[in-house]
């Protein structure tokens, strides 16, 4: 074609750029070229295939065939294990299902020790609570596509664990003759990367009562069913059919308005039996969760902000494990980014890490039960007892707030003990109002909505600041060129920032007085504020490179052609595919009109070259 140099060594240098490309490596090592493919590339570099225009209009995650055994099930669940009490080896892992899982010997022995209660507990009957421990082996594979759908659509605080496994535990304790030991004790556990207690504690209470009576054959029906459920895709509201009942259940969604993510009541045309509607798949019911210490929810929020180390001694795993998740669901819809545990025991791996001296407790959430634990870890700084619950429908005592120098003995009373003072004043109308609502006997949801709105304005009017400011650091959209490296996001200055908060501060959104600007500096040292710009910067540079993409899909190509040699031809296909790629992998925001212009555009780039080049782009 006319404007074009076709030479030996041009030729050369576009076959060894795309092999180099097939190979993975740098197709420019100087990083120059076009300018098509100069936007900043993330740690989460894909290596561009010549499968990258088949996978265009591929069908969404939720909707292939599932491509080995037990995908279905694993979109939900990693695999289900049985805890029993063996005489001569304690706690026991009898069965894991499906039976190819791979757990390694140091997650066996968590699983076993998690899945039952402290000997001090003494819980009796049946009785629901969780744990999180860490992953020993790691990642085991890639992340399969769906669940890369699902994370790139949920709240930030829901995507899937990345290195921690979830336990949601069914425990029973019961007397038995027939055994040695006098009683029957076995845990059926979930094991899942889903923060879904809400839907999991729903499906154990129809599940191990079942199981525990009719054993194995039960347990396989069961995670056969769960292997024909849908995927859980965000914004869809999805019928899960188990042991003759149906959960209906709304899968969280980033468009979800953060105080209406509850299901609302739909149509059950259709459904026999009508379905077991959930209101939410995570939500807890945080009054219930808070009500001994709701005098202190405020100063709690702000050290769960701060990413302080706490631990918490309560009568009971369900108890410990209901409180610790409350506390980390407190900061919605800002992602917890430090440790927790809902559930641990002295017999955990990591005991060490947490109880030695010589340099501060780690940023995490412990929740215990045994009163040993509060002997061990008195150098913690904050330390929160929670007494036995209350059964009758009176008010409750509320704890008070305790100097650490008290915590002398083991039986401590119930208390949050803490030498921290709070930035913010507290509301004091808000605690009246749900005192009073206790007293006169108003619905638990209702006061549960009013905490939850509460906290989420608490934490909206310290995030919007900040969202407001690193919104300004990203370029305009007139910067981006299609044939130049797109603008840098410019950096993030704390100076410059607490400088803002005079006309962009929270006081324009929250009603409660202190001091905002030491929150704010104590809350740039914290796993939290990290955390959360690492997150936007990504979001940020995922925008600017579908900015780029659409600039380029927008631009006259052939004009563009016309005094390019086949070097930057080829360059210009190749790094086309490469950023078609990414758009699907990482889910870019970009219109799938926008990725058939660029489709077009390689191939009339393609079309524009000498036969043997297009036969090494295009292979039959």
């Amino acid at each position: 074609m006319p404007g074009f140099r076709r030479n030996a060594g041009d030729r050369a240098r576009a076959r060894r750029r795309h092999g180099a490309q097939k190979r993975g490596e740098s197709a420019d090592p100087r990083g120059g070229g076009t300018g098509v493919g100069a936007s900043a590339r993330t740690d989460d570099q894909v290596v561009v295939d010549n499968d990258a225009r088949g996978r265009l209009g591929a069908q969404s995650a939720g909707a292939r065939a599932p491509a080995v055994p037990w995908a279905r099930f694993s979109a939900w669940l990693e695999c289900v294990c049985v805890v029993t009490f063996d005489l001569e080896l304690g706690q026991a892992l009898e069965l894991v299902y499906p039976s190819d899982f791979r757990l390694t010997d140091k997650e066996k022995s968590s699983i076993c020790y998690l899945s039952f209660p402290d000997s001090h507990s003494g819980c009796l009957g049946d009785t629901q609570f969780s744990f999180r421990i860490r992953q020993c082996g790691g990642q085991r594979s890639p992340w399969p596509a769906d669940d890369r759908h699902y994370d790139s659509g949920a709240p930030v605080s829901l995507q899937r664990e990345a290195a921690h496994y979830l336990g949601y535990v069914y425990f029973r304790q019961v007397k038995d003759s027939s055994v040695k030991r006098g009683y029957f004790q076995k845990s059926l556990v979930l094991v899942s990367r889903l923060p879904f207690v809400r839907l999991f504690q729903a499906l154990l209470s129809l599940i191990a009562p079942e199981y525990f009576d009719k054993l194995a054959p039960c347990l396989e029906a069961v995670c056969s069913e769960i292997d024909q459920w849908p995927a859980p895709v965000p914004g869809r509201t999805l019928n899960l059919p188990v042991v003759g009942v149906v959960l209906q259940v709304h899968i969280p969604s980033r468009a979800d308005k953060p105080e209406s993510t509850s299901l609302k009541q739909r149509g059950h045309e259709n459904l026999l039996p009508a379905p077991l509607v959930l209101s939410s798949v995570h939500e807890l019911d945080l009054f219930r969760c808070f009500q001994p210490v709701l005098a202190h929810v405020q100063t709690l929020w702000e050290l769960m902000l701060l990413g302080e180390p706490l631990l918490v001694l309560a009568p009971s795993p369900a108890v410990s494990s209901e409180m610790v998740l409350a506390l980390t669901r407190c900061l919605q819809p800002l992602k917890f980014c430090c440790d927790y545990r809902p559930y641990f025991t002295i017999h955990d791996s990591e005991f060490k890490e947490f109880a030695t001296r010589t340099q501060a407790p780690p940023n995490v959430v412990l929740g215990v039960t045994n009163p040993f634990l509060i002997k061990t870890l008195q150098h913690w700084p904050h330390i929160l007892r929670i007494g036995e619950p209350k059964m009758s429908g009176g008010l409750p005592k509320q704890v008070k707030l305790k100097k650490p120098s008290r915590l002398k003995t083991l039986d401590t009373k119930p208390g949050l003990y803490t030498t921290y003072t709070a930035h913010l004043h507290r509301d004091k109308a808000l605690l009246t109002r749900l005192l009073r609502g206790l007293r006169r006997g108003r619905p638990a949801d209702t006061l549960t909505t009013l905490l939850r709105g509460h906290l989420l304005e608490l934490t909206q009017s310290f995030v919007i600041p900040l969202e407001h400011y690193m919104a300004g650091l990203m370029p305009l959209q007139k910067s981006v060129a299609p044939w130049k490296t797109p603008p840098q996001i410019r950096p993030f200055h704390q100076d410059d920032f607490l400088r803002s908060l005079e006309c962009t501060g929270p006081q324009l959104t929250c009603v409660l007085k202190g001091d905002w600007l030491g929150l704010y500096r104590r809350f740039f040292k914290s796993p939290h504020f990290d955390g959360w710009y690492r997150q936007r910067r990504r979001e940020m540079a995922h925008k600017l490179e579908a900015l780029h993409l659409e600039a380029i899909c927008e631009a006259d190509i052939e004009t563009w052609m016309k005094d390019k040699s086949e070097v930057e031809v080829v360059d210009l296909v190749l790094k086309l595919r490469e950023k078609l790629v990414r758009a699907q992998s990482h889910q870019l925001p970009v219109k799938e009109e926008t990725l058939q212009r660029a489709q077009l555009h390689i191939e009339t780039a393609i079309g524009s070259l000498p036969k043997d080049l297009q036969a090494v782009l295009c292979p039959p």
